[in-house]
């Protein structure tokens, strides 16, 4: 199936118009190349795009002004040159003047040179001087609310931030109050084994017979002392040589 014919007249579309421009544009350029080179033939080809932009192609080694030059030789017409030098007169002239008008609007603002002013020329200058203030004013007052908002947003992260390290403090102080808590729990305990070991070396040096055995120190020292009397026994030396000494003296 063959390719439909496309009907010549303006793409409406901007972006079809667009891409059928560059495409158009690169085979235009492709097939004067071509051309050149396939027969040696000097070809000059300028293309303006609808924004102004420039696109040429000229054959090598000739340059677009000696072919426009040789198109010129041939056909006998010629690029009119224009005298610009009255046109740039007149610019300068205007340029001037915009000057000048802007210097004494100037001054005016300023309060300056007011003496050759008229009535009405002085109540539109009031007029525009406190529009500008207004607006002066408008915009002061914007960037001062903005400032405000910025400093109302920070005083919240701040009080937020605060809010949270203060948590996180006390909750770090809260720990470290029942971690110690229960490093001395542990050192109670383990003291209190301590002393009630120390008790049981006591009570295990004091033998007891026939009444219940004291189970701390504190019952063994309310004790009466008279309750276990010691009984010597003489088998002991110095007991020997006592009742030896006795006999003898007898």
């Amino acid at each position: 199936m063959g390719r439909g014919k496309i009907e010549i007249k303006k793409i409406e579309n901007n972006t079809s118009r667009q891409v059928t421009f560059s495409k158009r544009r690169a085979g235009l350029l492709k097939k004067t190349h071509e051309l050149s080179v396939l027969c040696d033939a000097q070809i000059g080809l300028i293309i303006f795009s609808n924004k102004g932009k420039l696109y040429e192609y000229c054959s090598h080694p000739l340059s677009m002004g000696q072919i426009i030059e040789r198109y010129q030789s041939l056909t006998g017409t010629c690029i009119p040159v224009r005298d610009e030098r009255e046109q740039i007169y007149n610019d300068l002239a205007k340029m001037k003047r915009d000057t000048h008008c802007l210097q004494l609007s100037l001054q005016r603002y300023k309060g300056d040179d007011l003496s050759s002013v008229q009535y009405e020329e002085l109540n539109e200058l009031e007029q525009q001087l406190e529009q500008s203030i207004n607006k002066v004013r408008a915009r002061k007052f914007l960037l001062l609310q903005q400032q405000l908002d910025n400093l109302e947003r920070t005083e919240k992260m701040l009080e937020k931030e605060n809010q949270d390290m203060h948590h996180w403090l006390m909750s770090n102080h809260i720990q470290k109050q029942q971690a110690e808590m229960e490093h001395h729990q542990q050192q109670a305990m383990t003291e209190l084994k301590l002393v009630g070991q120390q008790q049981q070396q006591v009570l295990d040096q004091f033998p007891f017979y026939g009444e219940e055995q004291p189970s701390s120190v504190l019952q063994l020292a309310n004790l009466p002392l008279n309750l276990y009397p010691y009984r010597l026994q003489p088998i002991q030396p110095n007991l020997q040589e006592s009742s030896v000494q006795r006999r003898d003296y007898g």
